[in-house]
């Protein structure tokens, strides 16, 4: 059931090669998710921000984390628990 959250978050990334942004945990409810598996990542334009969208997995649950590159902010936009 895919629950709305919009909250901000912590996230750790990888940064490289090149551009290329890969997250690899994040906290949400002082809890600490490990990401198992990026399963789609894609981008879009709001206004003049650039937003990366990942749609993650920590194996027990479906995220999507966005990436605000204009103000430097993850988002926790919504989780698919299974």
């Amino acid at each position: 059931m895919l629950q709305r959250v919009r909250e901000n978050i912590r996230v750790g990334v990888i940064h490289g090669p090149g551009a290329r942004v890969n997250p690899v945990w994040f906290d949400w409810r002082r809890q600490k998710h490990t990401i198992r598996e990026v399963t789609y990542h894609w981008r879009n334009m709001l206004g003049n921000a650039l937003l990366l969208h990942y749609t993650v997995t920590d194996g027990t649950a479906l995220y999507e984390l966005i990436y605000d590159a204009s103000r430097q902010i993850w988002t926790l936009e919504s989780v698919d628990a299974e």
